[in-house]
């Protein structure tokens, strides 16, 4: 029961997120790169912190928070990490780190997840970005660019992302000179 106030609270402060939410910058140019990470999905956030190359932005401009749903106490090393235990009932998060990423303004946030999540879409509707992406079966109200696709094909979703970027102009698209 408690679980099923929890969710409806959570759902509560998502739609009063979108509601507020700041779209006057949407158009800024990308120069920090956020990710919100259903940790079921990716482990191996190196991969993440490598699209800064690929992206042509410094590496400490990339940041990855991620979220794993507790079944049993399984202790965790990771600072940058969320999990269910850390919202109450009410739908607060508790969380010093969550709030210090939330409350960073990136210019390009990514919702790496794929499937209704109600405490990820909360993480995501929280978020100061400027631009936010996600996957097709994620809520898209929260999105300004939902991808069709899964996100388990890594290098898709890599060229996907930058082509989408490069379209918009968040980031230069690099061209190939032959001579």
């Amino acid at each position: 029961m408690f679980e099923k106030l929890k969710r409806r609270a959570l759902r509560k402060h998502i739609d009063r997120n979108l509601g507020k939410r700041d779209r006057s910058e949407v158009n800024a140019p990308m120069k920090t790169l956020g990710f919100v990470v259903d940790e079921r999905l990716l482990q191996d956030f190196e991969k993440l912190y490598d699209l800064a190359g690929y992206f042509h932005i410094h590496p400490n401009d990339v940041s990855v928070f991620s979220f794993l749903e507790v079944k049993k106490k399984q202790p965790s090393l990771r600072q940058n990490q969320v999990n269910n235990k850390h919202f109450t009932w009410k739908g607060d998060l508790h969380n010093q780190n969550a709030a210090e990423f939330l409350n960073r303004r990136f210019d390009v946030l990514v919702g790496f997840y794929a499937e209704e999540n109600v405490y990820m879409d909360l993480l995501v509707s929280e978020s100061e970005a400027k631009f936010k992406v996600g996957f097709s079966g994620a809520d898209d109200r929260l999105f300004d660019l939902v991808l069709g696709m899964a996100p388990n094909d890594f290098n898709e979703f890599k060229k996907e992302l930058k082509k989408y970027l490069e379209v918009l102009g968040k980031i230069e698209a690099q061209t190939s000179v032959t001579t």
